[in-house]
């Protein structure tokens, strides 16, 4: 049986992730940070599936979980991590704390260098296992290609995981694994939600920044209401764990004829089309 760790199966693209995998004969370590959403996870999908109980944020909690899972291979090569947990911290830049930029920088980059390395003899780098190395995939964004007003920590998290997942793809050819970023658009997942948009509207409400911020959340709301359903990045993560997709980067956009459309106009332009979208282009 093939053997998969994929972290952040609460809720969303890493619930939805695990399920796929579990239905198609995986063996399934799904990380959790409670113990409730354990006991939720475990009645809900099938016996495929085993709660992993970290944070990606804390180091030693992930080394721990290796010795589960390692347990459960018995000298075999785990064939698949995915490090799908992820937060969005969004706000003004001149209102956002240094404890949150770096919260959504220790979640989004260091928790997946924290899983990566946690991992990385049983993904292949100790050659003292049978079978083949495993794969390593990154849930990343379309947002690690194109920055938004508002939306700088999250930007700056998923541009960095850009750059990390291309490094140690070419250094981890070395002991034969691959890593594949999947970068999806707007979801239908709680992501958006957890953000908390009403607090931040309050937070912001004395902000000259205010109506141009409404504007992000109202954009935001709109696209994960008209975004890809789960099942869509699923599939595409189900396609490339066995081998149907063998590129390094799949972009998955509801709304990519748009923002096609504005990679090709020159930068400033583009600027200032969605500066006067959001109001920012005061004229002075």
């Amino acid at each position: 049986m093939k053997a998969a760790v994929v972290t952040g199966v609460s809720t969303g693209i890493g619930k939805d992730i695990a399920l796929t995998l579990c239905e198609h004969g995986y063996k399934v370590f799904g990380s959790v940070r409670s113990y409730k959403d354990a006991e939720n996870l475990t009645q809900e999908l099938n016996e495929n599936f085993e709660p992993l109980i970290f944070d990606v944020t804390n180091e030693q909690e992930v080394k721990e979980s290796v010795l589960k899972v390692g347990k459960f291979l018995e000298g075999r090569k785990l064939d698949l991590l995915i490090n799908n947990a992820g937060i969005v911290v969004a706000g003004p830049l001149h209102g956002l704390t240094s404890d949150e930029f770096r919260y959504q920088f220790e979640v989004n980059l260091l928790g997946v260098f924290h899983c990566i390395q946690a991992y990385l003899n049983l993904l292949g780098a100790d050659e003292n296992l049978s079978g083949c190395s495993g794969k390593i995939i990154n849930i990343g964004s379309i947002a690690g290609k194109s920055g938004t007003p508002f939306m700088s920590p999250y930007n700056m998290s998923k541009f960095g995981l850009e750059g990390f997942s291309e490094a140690i793809r070419r250094e981890l050819v070395f002991y034969g694994i691959d890593v594949v970023v999947v970068a999806p658009g707007p979801v239908k997942t709680p992501i958006w939600g957890k953000m908390k948009t009403n607090e931040l509207k309050e937070r912001y409400a004395n902000s000259p920044m205010r109506d141009s911020l409404e504007k992000v959340i109202k954009y935001a709301d709109k696209m994960e209401r008209d975004g890809y359903s789960v099942d869509r990045i699923s599939k595409c993560v189900l396609d490339i764990a066995q081998g149907r997709k063998k590129g390094t980067r799949y972009t998955l956009d509801s709304n990519a004829v748009q923002n096609n459309l504005l990679k090709f106009l020159p930068v400033r332009l583009a600027d200032k089309i969605i500066t006067f979208m959001l109001g920012l282009n005061r004229n002075k």
